[in-house]
């Protein structure tokens, strides 16, 4: 019975702290003015595209192992067909590049190239995608701490002048926004500031892996022309 009252206890206090950091977390919100709310959309916009992009630009996902050799197997066991293209079109980025070679794998190399080209572009636009809102979240939200530490300011004097320097609670509201909403904005930007470098510099590595690959399959495919016309 005691330890059963002793867990209520702890678990009573525990939910009351919880409460109560909830309650306070409110209460800076509402101290950093109506600027908080742009602020924390950026901070859902940027914690969206991280985890997406971290979702989407896993190594299997774009460049499944093994892929190239698996179709190279397929062309030298002449077991091509519609299919086998239109599934490996659809399986990853690097697969639409794959396919758009094997489409015109009977074509002189320079088709072949320029066609892996035209999809790649397309391919690397997908790749890049919400990266540049993700960057202008890191570049916008600061500025909006800025702009409430600025209003801040501004209401710190506009007091100072209406009622003096006697008071300091009149003065407590202007001074909280300012440094809340400057924290509020850094604490955003620093980390959509690294995701965006980080997924920027992600991005080119897979760009370089796929070009070697389909390189690889272009002259896989262009000495074996050469060995069946001969």
């Amino acid at each position: 019975m005691i330890i059963f009252e002793t867990a209520s206890s702890i678990f009573r206090v525990g939910l009351a702290g919880r409460t109560l950091e909830r309650k306070r977390m409110v209460e800076i919100v509402k101290s950093g003015g109506w600027l908080m709310a742009p602020i924390i959309l950026c901070a859902i916009i940027a914690m969206g595209i991280i985890l997406e992009r971290f979702w989407t630009l896993q190594q299997k996902r774009v460049i499944p192992e093994d892929l190239t050799s698996k179709v190279w197997g397929w062309v030298k066991k002449d077991q091509l067909d519609q299919k086998k293209i239109q599934s490996l079109h659809q399986g990853s980025a690097l697969g639409q590049i794959l396919a758009a070679g094997l489409i015109n794998r009977d074509q002189q190399r320079t088709v072949m190239k320029d066609s892996i080209e035209d999809t790649g572009r397309h391919v690397v636009h997908e790749l890049e995608r919400y990266l540049e809102t993700l960057g202008t979240v890191a570049a916008v939200s600061p500025l909006l701490g800025l702009l409430g530490t600025v209003i801040g300011m501004v209401e710190v004097f506009t007091q100072i002048t209406s009622q003096g320097v006697g008071d300091p609670a009149a003065l407590a509201g202007g001074i909280a926004q300012a440094l809340i909403t400057t924290a509020a904005g850094l604490t955003v930007a620093i980390p959509a500031l690294i995701g965006y470098r980080y997924y920027r510099n992600r991005v080119d590595m897979l760009v370089v892996s796929m070009e070697k690959e389909a390189i690889k399959l272009v002259e896989a495919l262009h000495r074996r022309q050469n060995r069946t016309s001969a």
